[in-house]
């Protein structure tokens, strides 16, 4: 079990990532007919194919989760129906993978803040140990550091503890020396059941995720950037205690633990034939170090986002904030505005259509939820070899990005029919159907060909210097006739919500140009 536990993937694991043809080198021609051993240093293993090769140890050796619910095609998938309600499974055609391993492995390649959830024994504690040691921690440092969250957890057993003969000697608060908790300088944080934790230290944990910083005693110290992970039987939020909004809101990625799939029974029973337990197998081969870790966020953040991608994205994350009924002006029409007075959402009995998007869900995105959405979308691409995010990159992260951040409106009209009932509880599948179908819309609408917002912001970007009042008029005019389309059409949805909010933005820039223009016309 040993060999066979320890063995990491050839590369290329992804041959799509493999280079080019191999380039000439003036030594070649000083090598042997039987090919000289190169006396020159073997390049290292690039830092994505590595990740890869960690992903696959850990798929194929270290959890046992045989399910590829990320999925990619190449080419036309074969495709079958089962079941009473005509489930339909794809057999992907190109290469795809389990999110209950890959999501946090990208969450180690870009320090975030990943949620584990599923019931006890899934194993979400193990994986999360497992990236703790694939960033070159060991087992025991691993364990030490991990925080089980219990209800009498205080703020001195998460962060540490003032020295007694410093709260003694000290005339002022800089004088008390803290023995801070080792597992704040890790660049793996673990808390295990974070809902349990007590609601005065949750606040104390917040300040170190958030801000990357402990304070006791009016001490403070550093925490070094780090990938955090968090365990917790559901995602309701629940436990012994109410995890607070904000900390919540500090999650970047959801996964969800799956199900033990029976045909592996024999693994289980290997494994305890042999006593042995993959923690103590990691191949030295897929180790990160801080540096590489460090490199490796550095290229992830390198990775191109197309701008056709990115106007798609903008238009799929327009639909969720606009909410006609929460006030009479404008701006303030959102669920945001609904949130913060404290109104229950359902007083408005606003269920919308079926095919109304924003009346899905009881919030919008917020922009800490759509830079992470950008975060991951490019982990994803860089983790499949690429340099440029791709569409099916952005629609398999989404759903595992917003999974806590688009609360459901399951009262709304969509979830009345027989077939989407199911999405009430299928957070991933119901994020994945908001995203093709605002796609759709995207492309009925011609987007790509047709955005004359767009084109007007664009114009604007372009700047305003040497501009004359004839053109800014012109302008303020084009401006005028968008916003009088708009009213002709009717109904307001979120993505003419938006428009219409930057086109009064652009007037009132274009007006303010011209008054400077005209009162500079006067002093001269």
């Amino acid at each position: 079990m040993t060999k066979r536990h320890a063995q990491v993937s050839q590369a290329p694991t992804n041959p799509r990532a493999a280079g080019g043809p191999p380039r000439f080198d003036v030594a070649d021609l000083y090598r042997g007919p039987l090919g000289d051993v190169d006396p020159r240093p073997p390049e290292a293993v690039p830092l994505d194919e590595k990740l890869r090769q960690a992903y696959f140890w850990v798929v194929n050796h270290a959890i046992i989760s045989p399910f590829y619910d990320l999925e990619f095609v190449d080419a036309p998938p074969a495709t079958f129906s089962l079941g009473e309600h005509q489930t339909r499974v794809v057999l992907p055609t190109a290469q795809s993978y389990s999110s209950y391993v890959l999501l946090p492995l990208l969450n180690l390649a870009v320090r975030r803040r990943c949620l584990l959830i599923g019931g006890p024994g899934r194993g979400k504690t193990v994986i999360a140990t497992l990236l703790g040691l694939l960033a070159g921690y060991s087992p025991r440092e691993m364990k030490q550091g991990i925080q089980h969250g219990q209800p009498q957890m205080t703020i001195a057993d998460l962060l540490g503890n003032p020295l007694p003969s410093s709260l003694v000697n000290a005339t002022t608060m800089d004088e008390v020396k803290i023995a801070w908790r080792k597992w704040l300088g890790m660049r793996v944080k673990i808390i295990d059941e974070y809902n349990r934790i007590p609601t005065r230290t949750q606040s104390a944990l917040l300040t170190v995720m958030a801000d990357e910083y402990a304070e006791l005693y009016d001490q403070v110290y550093e925490c070094p950037p780090a990938a955090w992970y968090l365990t917790a039987n559901d995602d309701a939020g629940g436990g012994t205690y109410q995890v607070i909004e904000a900390l919540r809101d500090r999650i970047d990625v959801v996964v969800k633990a799956l199900h033990f799939n029976t045909r592996f029974f024999g693994e289980l029973l290997e494994r305890v034939e042999s006593g042995q337990r993959p923690e103590d197998l990691v191949p030295p081969e897929i180790v990160f170090t801080g540096p590489e870790l460090d490199r490796m966020e550095r290229e992830i953040r390198a990775v191109h986002l197309p701008a056709p991608l990115l106007r798609r994205m903008e238009f799929f994350a327009a639909q969720f904030e606009f909410f006609e009924p929460a006030g009479r002006t404008i701006e303030y029409q959102t669920k945001d505005t609904v949130k913060v007075a404290g109104v229950p959402f359902e007083t408005f009995a606003a269920r919308g259509s079926a095919d109304d998007l924003g009346a899905q869900t009881k919030n919008g995105l917020s922009v800490r939820a759509l830079t992470t959405c950008l975060i991951f979308a490019k982990a994803l691409a860089w983790f499949r070899g690429s340099r440029e995010v791709g569409f099916d990159d952005v629609r398999q992260i989404l759903p595992f990005v917003l999974h806590d951040k688009l609360v459901q409106q399951r009262d709304a009209a969509f979830f009345d029919a027989a077939e989407h009932a199911p999405y009430r509880a299928d957070l991933v599948g119901w994020i994945r159907v908001l995203f093709d179908r605002a796609c759709e819309e995207y492309d009925r609408l011609g987007r790509d060909r047709d955005d004359p917002v767009g084109e007007a912001l664009a114009t604007f970007d372009r700047g305003l210097e040497g501009l004359d009042a004839a053109t800014v008029d012109e302008r303020l005019a084009g401006l005028e006739r968008r916003l009088r389309e708009v009213e002709q059409g009717g109904k307001l949805y979120g993505h003419l919500f938006d428009d219409v909010l930057a086109l009064k933005y652009l007037h009132q820039r274009y007006t303010n140009y011209r008054a400077w223009l005209r009162a500079r016309g006067a002093s001269t």
